[in-house]
């Protein structure tokens, strides 16, 4: 297993989402927004999902996936390749739960502070009608690959 970095961890959990990937049953890759609940000091991910579709049924048939966060504006991202397991809802620590919430209740008062200043978006609050997780993704992480192209490193 491979340490993800307090660089590395500290951008992904600034991202809003993070694009996870599986192989579904014909070989092909599945792509779905995930929201980032925690990295552990082993350097395994904690992903809630909200939906027991796709992403659970080709984990549950094929471990490999990987997950992709990208800032635009800085120009920088990291793809992190690995293994998914499914945990059970039951497992879940109630921190795990917690921070989830703090993450939706933080996002909601961003975009109510942003239609406040003007900005438009979406009225309705999305996150406020999420479902409760339905189960914990845990990836253990084989490789990083820094998407960041090689001359804009080099001017770091």
């Amino acid at each position: 297993m491979q340490i993800v970095t307090e660089e590395i961890g500290h951008f992904l959990h600034s991202q809003n989402f993070i694009v996870v990937s599986t192989i579904d049953k014909n070989g092909r890759p599945h792509s779905s927004c995930k929201g980032l609940v925690n990295i552990d000091e082993q350097g395994k991910i904690y992903l809630l999902d909200l939906y027991k579709s796709n992403t659970y049924e080709n984990l549950s048939a094929n471990s490999n996936m990987s997950i992709t966060a990208i800032d635009e504006h800085k120009f920088k991202g990291y793809c992190l390749k690995g293994r998914g397991e499914i945990a059970a809802i039951q497992r879940l620590d109630p921190k795990i739960i917690k921070a989830w919430e703090n993450k939706i209740t933080t996002r909601i008062t961003q975009r109510v502070i942003k239609n406040i200043a003007g900005e438009k978006g979406n009225l309705r609050h999305p996150e406020a009608l999420l479902p409760k997780p339905q189960f914990l993704i845990v990836m253990e992480v084989d490789e990083i690959v820094d998407l960041t192209p090689h001359h804009i490193k080099l001017g770091e």
